[in-house]
């Protein structure tokens, strides 16, 4: 079966780590006995072993990466669904053209704990499963494409595009929370998602074009 890595351009492809593409082999010769007990939850997938499992994405993302095993993270049963980076405009951003979005910035840190980058103008969009950024902001935060564990977004340009995804945590508010980030190597919009968004309090407040986190 062709690697999702191989969807990726080619000088990035060349650059993911190889115990990811084994771990991804390994899953498929055996994805048809995990099956029965795992059916639409995400696992972590490394050594030929789950070492990870849930129902949410961000949470199993982050529990396989920390065991530092270059590990294989899918929703077993829907391995070829992207994640999708739906739309959803609010009334803030008024240059935007269209409806105007609501932004803020936000740090995104490559390392719990650590000080990472502020980036500002960061899309609040509680239509995206997930957070994303161009690859160039990507780079900015030091992240390599060895790091990074190949997949796919939905809505990008219309259509699906092939992604990497990191660990990352955004600092917001006084508080760290865990983020599965996806690189987009198409567009230049700054994405903040559901992965973080459902674990903030957050008002939009779009008559007095404001965003309010933990009101």
């Amino acid at each position: 079966m062709k690697s999702l890595a191989d969807g990726l351009p080619p000088e990035i492809a060349r650059q993911i780590h190889p115990d990811w593409r084994k771990n991804e082999a390994a899953y498929w010769a055996v994805r048809d006995q995990l099956l029965g007990q795992y059916r639409d939850r995400w696992i972590g997938f490394a050594d030929g072993a789950v070492v990870a499992s849930g129902t949410s994405p961000v949470a199993v993302f982050h529990a396989a990466e920390a065991t530092g095993r270059n590990p294989f993270v899918t929703c077993v049963g829907h391995e070829d669904e992207p994640t999708r980076m739906r739309r959803v405009s609010f009334p803030y951003d008024r240059s935007y053209p269209g409806e105007p979005l609501p932004v803020l910035p936000l740090e995104f840190r490559p390392v719990s704990g650590s000080p990472g980058v502020t980036l500002a103008r960061v899309i609040a969009d509680t239509g995206a499963d997930a957070s994303a950024l161009p690859w160039a902001d990507c780079q900015r935060l030091q992240l390599t494409a060895a790091q990074g564990r190949p997949g796919w977004m939905g809505g990008v340009a219309g259509g699906t595009a092939p992604t990497l995804h990191f660990r990352l945590w955004v600092y917001v508010d006084g508080q760290e929370h865990p983020c599965r980030l996806q690189a987009d190597f198409i567009g230049t919009e700054r994405i903040l998602g559901r992965d973080v968004l459902n674990r903030l309090e957050i008002l939009f407040r779009g008559p007095a074009g404001e965003v309010v986190v933990n009101p």
